[in-house]
């Protein structure tokens, strides 16, 4: 018997290449899948999770000091204006600014000739004075001895008295008029009354000068402070500072026992802070003038606090929090707490945790709630 003739759909040869790959694809799948449950088995349901190490830190609460930090100026605590008690021309003039003077340095000079010429005067008053008092003082004890006879008068003995008492009158005052003429003469040379340095010079030798205008400028280094700037939310902690210590510029590292002396009660108009002055009551060996210095306070602070490493922190949004690690089961729990202060590398937790609580202080971005992870005990730090 003849069969039919079946005459098949030719395929075109792009596609008949498609279909042949896929097949080979799928083959081979189906055969490395067999292999490698024959090989290893069916996945087991239900496998334990990985407990993954953390570090970890305590919680413990103290309370602490802090410390506010203030740039601030050596100054003078007296500079004063120096000139001369009296008027004159001035003919010397012995220190330029940045001169350091000591008690009795001569600072200028006045013309003297008129000052020299009231002292003559007063003198030659003074000795006429003395001779009319040592006439009428005569005179009255001669008078004294005709006591008793007939030629005493108590009238005329009451005249010789009183010429005599003015006399003496006469002679004190001459002398005073003379030691207010010596005065005025010492008063042509002016002389430093303290230690110190010339800040600034306001007069020149040929220039008439007045009583008490100023001459130079005098700082007085026998006691120096520290000026500094106190903005305005700060002034609580300056008052009730306990105690200030300074550290040069100049000399890092090392610091100086300072005490407030004086406070502004009113604030610069430009810098809108208040005035205040610390005195230096350790002054180093090396100290000028116009140089810069740190001046530190402690302030101590009741509420106790937990310091943290700065890793330890998890941002929540707005709400810092951290990892709270139950030290039975391992288990994290994310708690927010509250941050009284930040610092470079530390903050300082003031509620949210308790007291010898462990928190998770690395790689806290890659904890979810309910994970488990190994405290390493050996490599605990204390929370301040």
């Amino acid at each position: 018997m003849r069969l039919p003739h079946v005459r098949f759909p030719r395929v075109p040869a792009k596609k008949l290449a498609v279909l042949t790959a896929v097949g080979v694809l799928v083959a081979g799948g189906a055969v490395a899948a067999y292999s490698f449950t024959k090989t290893h088995g069916a996945p087991v349901a239900g496998a334990e999770p990985v407990i993954r190490p953390a570090r970890v830190a305590e919680i413990s609460y103290r309370a602490q000091g802090q410390t506010l930090l203030l740039a601030g100026t050596v100054v003078p605590r007296i500079e004063s204006t120096l000139g001369f008690r009296v008027a004159g021309k001035i003919i010397q003039r012995s220190v330029d600014v940045g001169a350091v003077v000591k008690p009795g340095d001569v600072i200028a000079t006045l013309d003297p000739a008129d000052y020299q010429l009231a002292v003559d005067n007063a003198r030659a008053a003074l000795a006429s004075a003395e001779a009319d008092y040592v006439r009428a003082k005569a005179d009255h004890e001669r008078y004294l001895n005709l006591r008793g006879s007939m030629a005493f008068v108590p009238q005329t003995l009451d005249q010789r008295q009183s010429l005599a008492s003015t006399a003496l009158a006469r002679v004190d005052q001459a002398k005073s008029q003379l030691a207010s003429a010596e005065n005025n003469l010492a008063y042509t040379v002016l002389r430093a009354d303290a230690a110190g340095v010339v800040t600034a010079v306001q007069a020149e030798v040929g220039q008439v000068m007045a009583q008490g205008q100023g001459v130079i400028r005098l700082a007085r280094t026998d006691e120096l402070e520290i000026q500094v700037g106190v903005p305005e939310h700060r002034l609580k902690a300056v008052r009730e500072a306990q105690g200030a210590s300074f550290e040069l510029w100049s000399d890092p590292g090392r610091r100086h026992a300072a005490r407030l002396r004086e406070l502004s009660p009113s604030a610069d108009p430009v810098t809108r802070t208040y005035a205040a002055r610390f005195s230096v009551l350790e002054p180093p060996q090396f100290i000028g003038l116009g140089m810069t210095a740190t001046l530190g306070f402690e302030r101590p602070d009741r509420t106790p606090v937990a310091e943290v490493p700065l890793s330890a922190i998890f941002q929540r949004g707005t709400q810092p929090a951290v990892w709270v690690v139950d030290r039975d089961s391992g288990t994290v729990e994310l708690r927010p707490v509250r941050i009284a202060r930040w610092r470079d590398d530390t903050a300082a937790i003031l509620s949210g945790v308790k007291e010898g609580e462990l928190i998770a202080t690395a790689g806290v971005h890659k904890l979810e709630t309910g994970q488990r992870v190994k405290p390493l005990q050996s490599q605990q730090q204390a929370a301040r």
